[in-house]
């Protein structure tokens, strides 16, 4: 939707320039994501409506299709953050599993191998081998105590 023309001049060059500024600090890399979430789409959604002539209102089907999208998009977040707690609770239910097994484990160039005496953490599961704690995602092979002996 081009919103531009219910804009006055001023109004135009002001939101060009966030707009910029915007893509800039995007481009620059100051730490901010590439990816525009749904406080960025509410932004914009604001920002549209305080700018718009008050005589030519935005067509409310494009306002119901905009709302329509914010919420789509929210949901989604929310997906992805249910599913980020499920995958927790999976590998910490596959670390618990390791208890008392011999493991094989990749410590940068260093294979470590041992026996897992203690799980800690939920959803980034940590396993202890030899006294030492490590990342339950270094584990390369498994096996059980009498395959090993």
């Amino acid at each position: 939707m081009d919103f531009t023309s219910m804009l006055s001049g001023a109004e135009s060059s002001k939101v060009a320039m966030q707009v910029d500024a915007s893509n800039k600090s995007l481009k620059q890399g100051d730490g901010l994501s590439q990816e525009l979430g749904k406080d960025d789409f509410l932004q914009l959604l604001i920002t549209q409506l305080q700018h718009q002539d008050p005589t030519k209102p935005m067509d409310d089907k494009q306002f119901i299709s905009q709302m329509a999208q914010f919420s789509s998009l929210e949901q989604m977040t929310n997906l992805g953050q249910e599913f980020s707690k499920i995958s927790g609770i999976v590998n910490r239910g596959n670390a618990l599993n390791l208890l008392d097994k011999q493991v094989e484990i990749l410590d940068g160039n260093q294979r470590v191998y041992g026996t897992v005496e203690a799980v800690s953490g939920t959803e980034n599961p940590q396993i202890k081998v030899n006294g030492r704690y490590y990342d339950y995602s270094v584990v390369e092979t498994v096996k059980t105590k009498e395959a090993a002996e």
